[in-house]
């Protein structure tokens, strides 16, 4: 392999060149019959074959429908964004106008999540709207909850299992820097305001509990300076106090924000939040790295993410701090069912920067016991990105599957891995292969729906 090929375009990191739909070659297993959906997966895939950094890349949504134990179909598209559309050249050119200086969020890459809310699907990335596809992946386009929505959308919305109300974000650029947002369960955007932050900052996620959201106010902010440049637009600064912000999901215009110190680092993805009984404290599990790009945008050698607890003392305003394992990992996923509310485990996936890693593994933790850690470990030379939890109807926290894509190097090949998440350390249940290789990607979600109601293979 060249040394010149950068990590996030080399070995499986590297793009694919078609758009395919086809039937999977074989499936070694048993799906389980009660897994009617689709599994999908988006990530960065530059349609030019390459990009300054994994974040540039256009978004590509990878897809396997089920049907009651059976495999339909695989299929892969672009999001057609305005990026897409003019391939190669720059966002900001794209997004900025010089006369009045306002950006268009319809400019995004749409790479690094997607999502189902009210009836809809939702590619997103956070500097931009988000993106509405059909379940067969074709894009209908930017999508702004009829025009309320003035702000990009965090790629990390989350759904309460209670109300069913979306919970987000946005940041932007320019004043003011932070909003919060909360639509309805059917879909309509009902809150909007302001949250008041010195500068711009790089949140990629974000937290909620039953009551409260947690926001994460962390050292690496926007130069404007070295943007115009030409260089990146983030960097760390260590003069950035590291601090998360708590407030009540409900709580109007001129509602206060508390903010808690906590030591410096940066934390990419939250596992969950939760309340405890009293309502005195909220745990924040997430995780964590030291520093980030203290040296520039190359510099990764600020430590490895692992996951990591904040308690947050309502009463007092102490915070305490503690990593739960030392083995580096990434991508934290809860069931659906215990978003924002006491839960006992919680998944990842282990996390290199190698770009040929001997192996992935995936974790579960039972937190209630210590932190225990279970494993799954994939065969040498297979690797795999998140973890996506698919309950059982009817059952326990973690009585259900744990989804992923994984990639045989050997063959050149990948397949949507099935695993039983209660007992972690068995063979997957089912491995459903393409003989097509699906590049390593960041986030996805298994959305149930009903085999009358999935696309055809033809369509």
């Amino acid at each position: 392999m060249s040394e010149t090929v950068p990590l996030h375009l080399a070995g499986n990191n590297a793009p694919v060149s078609e758009e395919v739909t086809l039937e999977p070659s074989r499936v070694v297993g048993e799906i389980p019959a009660e897994l009617s959906g689709q599994f999908f997966r988006n990530g960065p895939n530059p349609r030019t074959g390459w990009s300054p950094h994994s974040f540039a890349g256009d978004g590509m949504i990878h897809t396997i429908a089920l049907d009651g134990g059976r495999a339909r179909w695989y299929r892969n598209r672009y999001v057609r964004t305005p990026l897409y559309e003019h391939p190669g050249e720059s966002r900001f050119a794209l997004a900025f106008d010089q006369e009045t200086g306002r950006i268009d969020y319809r400019v995004t890459t749409a790479n690094t999540h997607l999502i189902a809310h009210a009836g809809r699907l939702f590619a997103l990335e956070e500097g931009g709207f988000p993106y509405e596809l059909t379940p067969d992946l074709a894009t209908i386009g930017a999508y702004t909850f009829d025009g309320a929505l003035r702000t990009p959308m965090t790629a990390h919305p989350k759904t309460c299992p209670i109300t069913g109300e979306l919970l987000f974000f946005g940041y932007r650029l320019r004043p003011p820097y932070l909003s919060f947002h909360r639509a309805s369960a059917a879909g309509e955007l009902v809150q909007t305001r302001v949250v008041d932050v010195p500068r711009a900052t790089m949140m990629h996620d974000f937290a909620i509990t039953r009551g409260h959201v947690v926001f994460m106010d962390l050292p690496v902010v926007f130069d404007a300076a070295q943007a115009a440049a030409g260089g990146p637009p983030w960097r760390w600064d260590d003069a950035h106090r590291a601090r998360f912000g708590v407030l009540a999901r409900t709580a109007g215009e001129d509602a206060p924000v508390r903010w808690f110190d906590v030591a410096p680092c940066y934390v990419w993805h939250t596992m969950n939040a939760f309340e405890d009984a009293a309502g005195d404290t909220i745990t924040v599990i997430g995780t964590r790295v030291p520093t980030l790009w203290r040296g520039g945008a190359d510099d990764l050698a600020g430590g490895l993410p692992v996951v990591y607890r904040w308690t947050l003392d309502l009463r007092s305003g102490a915070v305490a701090e503690e990593p739960l394992d030392d083995a580096p990992s990434e991508f934290p996923r809860v069931a659906d069912s215990v978003l924002g509310l006491p839960h006992r485990y919680g998944y990842t996936t282990s996390f290199s920067l190698d770009a040929e890693p001997e192996r992935s593994r995936i974790y579960a933790y039972d937190l209630a016991g210590g932190g225990v850690r279970a494993e799954h470990r994939l065969p040498a030379g297979h690797t795999c990105g998140e973890a996506v939890f698919a309950p059982r109807a009817g059952t326990g926290e973690n009585e259900g599957y744990l989804m992923t894509f994984a990639h045989d190097r050997g063959a050149g090949t990948s397949y949507l891995a099935i695993l039983d998440a209660a007992d972690l350390a068995a063979p997957p249940l089912a491995e459903v292969h393409v003989p097509v290789r699906v590049p390593a990607g960041f986030h996805g979600n298994w959305i149930p729906v009903p085999a009358a109601e999935q696309p055809s293979a033809e369509r």
